[in-house]
């Protein structure tokens, strides 16, 4: 049997190996076999760290023999032997995810160089200073990645020389200074481990592949994947590449570049570099750097040839690239390119300009956008007429504003965050392990760092608004205060971000809702040229029917009549007819909410006019419209102990007495939705009446109307919804008769328990159109509560991945979907026209929405502010299917 094959070499590979080489070592791949500059490497491939968790950490049979050979082969094509005393090899060994996680895992430069190799290292470069400040770096890197020494005792011991010194920036020590750094450095790492590491440079780069394959599970790391939905088991593959320089001196360079604004989706020149300086005093922001524009003047060169290869890589990929470069002694190489992550504005506007550069197609550009993505489009802004000061500026590293109060650690940004509190994470520059974090801020803001600094690429991939680098100010994350200037800011008080503009304004500011822009109208347009789904959304108001109808929603797929009872100013009246003795104080209490009832329907339908209105009927017991059985078993005690008024006492007894009579052990699955509506037939009757009459005054005061569909819920028993039709049709039919006029209606159902959907062919008989709830159709099915499940047990499934995805926010399609796909198969296999749709929030989850789809639903419905996401989602789904 043949031995696996774990390892290529830099020539081996291309651009359509990804998964096996990861984006970087496919990237790079590419690169080279397109003739761009690129230092030699071979990668590890993601094969062998899949195999290596599977092992429990061994590594599988063969992979070391097949890295040795690999490492001779590197040493072979560069003439160089690693650690070598004369011409060494150094190598950078570096992660390589499939699907790009800027910062999640790890990297370790300038393995190879050693108390051995130094000198020959400063003597080729003739420069000492670079070969000592080389060996500092990497016993750092190798200290903390490999062997686990906390960076701090690294940090500090090179703050303590530089104040020593009377020095501010690393490249002002010389070799002198780092000689004696990395004595310091070496001190440090053997007293942590309590003994020596390893010096076989062979052994370092072994232990150092592991290192990497053990970051893919790195908590940071898992946070990120949950976060963007990427598989546990892909794996990472590990870049071994030969080491370019750019901190040799002032001829050399290291820098990240965007072939467009990653914020604005602009075509200019977008990026930054520094001057003798590695590639991770970039992106980790440690320095400050340098605008891209002004390495004309100091590189010139190497300046015009990278942005030859700049154009040529985006033509050569068709998308927006991020690109990480080095200049050695005036010599350019790449390092990385990939397709570069930005925001929903840029997203468009690079799509639509692909487009007109004839560069893509329409089909592409929409499978180009991430439909969640679209939240950010969302956002709200700053309210411009707010006349305030900013406190501070900062680089405008990610969009959008954000208004929240302050904390200085990513704990307590996911703690208060966790809870639904609005925070802003201040920190002095953020980290890969801050993720947790910065997923449940508003915002961020940073003291260090640039434009591709950790926190601008997390903070615009995620939609969060980020200013980086901001000038003048101070954060003393153990006092837990922000000073800027004369102004302190402690743990707790509220400022506001400007992520557009790079401003911080020490109070909160107004925000106002964002607008959508023509990129945003060009591109849903073709989306909607390419959907077959239908989508609508849900909405209980004038507002939300506006907003919906303003999003692109063609219709409202859900209206929940019960919202409109809940009013303050409704509640007496609903309460009356809850207390009702007898069907006819029932019916005048009902009386008299009948016209408020058509109100509401009034500005609804007034909102929709022209498309379609499901309206479900009330679908709560009854016993939420009433007091709390405990709250009103004291209020009557207090009474009787008080000798309160004898009518209020009378009162209260009575209204406890039918809060006890309808209370119940389970009330979700109790005397709710239609089987209320079986007991008091006078509610669905007074529905059906306000819709009809709301219906044709909208059609007398505008000219034209909604489309009504009514819709009964809770439906388990084919006799609960032809019982339930007949008191709608009579109720409706006099209507018409009384106004002497008719609209065009239908009736239909909610499918939202698993009896309905296996039975769905002998409920079809009754229902007009089917509508799956799978909010609660998931729970009914799975046996959960949602609200105790999420607040429990729930998030531990997903992340021990008990559960691939919380059911409630995609659809669960081995369980929950199947049931859907057998209600629409069953209720078409009777009426092969009957039209199907989802109205819980799985309709604007892009996921589940391609599910519907391939199962044939005419549409989907979810809230006004997923509508967009919705749209394209349906049409990335068509495509996908082609």
């Amino acid at each position: 049997m043949s031995e696996d094959r774990y390892i290529y070499d830099l020539s081996e590979g291309d651009a359509s190996m990804r998964h096996l080489l990861g984006g970087k070592g496919a990237g790079v791949a590419e690169m080279n076999r397109v003739g761009v500059p690129v230092p030699d490497a071979f990668t590890v491939t993601t094969v062998a760290c899949v195999e290596t968790m599977n092992r429990g950490g061994q590594w599988p049979d063969g992979l070391a023999d097949q890295v040795a050979a690999g490492l001779a082969r590197l040493e072979e094509r560069t003439g160089r032997k690693l650690g070598g005393k004369d011409k060494p090899l150094l190598v950078s060994v570096r992660s390589g995810a499939v699907f790009s996680m800027p910062g999640m895992m790890d990297t370790i430069l300038n393995l190879g160089i050693s108390d051995e190799s130094v000198a020959a290292v400063a003597a080729e470069a003739g420069n000492e200073r670079f070969a000592w400040d080389c060996y500092r770096r990497f016993i750092q890197m190798y200290g903390e990645v490999v062997e686990g020494v906390p960076s701090h005792l690294y940090e500090d011991a090179l703050t303590a020389l530089k104040t020593e010194r009377g020095v501010a920036q690393d490249t002002d020590l010389d070799a002198e200074d780092l000689k004696g750094l990395v004595q310091t450095f070496k001190r440090i790492s053997t007293e942590y481990l309590g003994g020596d590491w390893t010096s076989d440079p062979v052994e370092q780069l072994n232990r150092a592949i592991d290192a990497v394959f053990k970051s893919w599970l790195n908590p940071r790391a898992e946070v990120y994947r949950r976060a963007h939905n990427i598989p546990a088991d892909l794996g990472t593959a590990v870049n071994i590449m030969q080491m370019v320089f750019g901190n040799r001196g002032d001829t050399s360079a290291t820098g990240v570049c965007f072939t467009r604004n990653p914020s604005t989706g602009e075509k200019a020149l977008y990026g930054e570099f520094l001057v003798n300086a590695q590639g991770e005093d970039v992106v980790a922001g440690i320095r400050t750097p340098r605008t891209l524009s002004e390495m004309r003047e100091t590189l010139p060169d190497a300046y015009d040839e990278l942005i030859s290869t700049m154009e040529k890589m985006e033509h050569h990929y068709k998308d927006m690239q991020d690109m990480e470069f080095t200049v050695e002694n005036g010599k350019l190489y790449l390092l990385q390119t990939r397709n570069g992550k930005r925001t929903a504005a840029a997203a468009l506007k690079v799509a639509s300009d692909l487009v007109d550069e004839g560069l893509i197609t329409k089909e592409e550009a929409l499978l180009r956008i991430e439909p969640a993505q679209l939240d950010q489009l969302l956002h709200p802004a700053i309210d411009p007429s707010h006349g305030k000061q900013s406190i501070a500026t900062g680089l405008p590293a990610s969009p959008g504003a954000a208004v929240g109060e302050v904390v200085f650690d990513a704990d307590t940004a996911a703690e208060r965050g966790g809870r639904g509190e609005k925070v802003v994470l201040v920190r002095y520059e953020t980290t890969p392990d801050d993720i947790h974090g910065v997923i449940v801020a508003q915002g961020i803001l940073t003291a260090h760092g640039g434009m591709t600094s950790h926190a601008a690429v997390v903070a615009r991939g995620m939609g969060k608004p980020c200013v980086a680098g901001a000038q003048g100010i101070r954060i003393d994350a153990v006092g837990k205060k922000l000073t800027i200037g004369d102004r302190v800011i402690s743990e707790g008080e509220v400022i506001t971000l400007d992520g557009t503009n790079g401003l911080v304004y020490g109070e909160a500011l107004d925000l106002i809702p964002p607008q959508i822009n023509e990129d945003f109208q060009h591109l849903v347009q073709w989306a909607d040229e390419v959907r077959e789904l239908g989508v609508r959304a849900n909405a209980d108001n004038f507002e939300d029917a506006s907003k919906a109808r303003e999003l692109g929603a063609e219709g409202i797929g859900l209206c929940r009549t019960e919202h409109m009872f809940m009013a303050q100013d409704r509640l007496p009246a609903v309460r009356k007819m809850i207390l009702a003795e007898n069907q006819e104080q029932r019916a005048a209490a009902l009386a008299e909410i009948l016209p408020m009832q058509q109100t509401d329907f009034e500005g609804i339908f007034t909102a929709m006019k022209g498309l379609p209105v499901t309206v479900r009927l009330l679908d709560p017991p009854l016993h939420e419209f009433l007091p709390n059985l405990v709250e009103q078993s004291l209020l009557v005690q207090r009474l009787e102990f008080e000798g309160g008024d004898e009518q209020e006492l009378g009162e209260a007894r009575a209204t406890l007495a039918q809060v006890k009579k309808l209370h119940e052990q389970n009330p979700m699955l109790g005397t709710r939705g239609c089987r209320l509506a079986m007991l008091y037939p006078e509610i669905p009757d007074m529905q059906a009446r306000a819709i009809v009459r709301a219906a044709l005054a909208v059609l007398d005061r505008e000219g034209e109307t909604v489309g009504v569909e009514i819709m009964i819920p809770l439906v388990a028993l084919s006799q609960e919804l032809k019982a339930q039709r007949a008191i709608v049709e009579a109720a409706v039919e006099d209507e018409f008769a009384k106004a002497g006029r008719r609209l065009d209606y239908t009736i239909g159902t909610m499918i939202e328990l698993p009896r309905a959907a296996l039975v769905a062919d002998k409920i079809a008989e009754h229902a007009d159109f089917f509508s799956f709830g799978t909010n609660d159709l998931t729970q009914t099915t799975i046996g959960i509560s949602r609200d105790d499940a999420e607040n429990g047990f729930l998030t531990n499934y997903v992340m021990d991945r008990v559960l691939e995805r919380n059911p409630f926010e995609t659809i669960d399609v081995e369980g929950v979907g199947q049931l859907v796909a057998t209600g629409v198969e069953k209720g078409r296999s009777l009426k092969p026209a009957l039209k199907t749709g989802v109205c819980g929030e799985h309709g604007g989850d892009p996921d589940s929405v391609e599910f519907f789809n391939s199962v044939g639903l005419n549409y989907v419905s979810c809230s006004p502010f997923r509508v967009p996401i919705a749209r394209f989602a349906a049409a990335k789904a068509v495509l996908k299917q082609r």
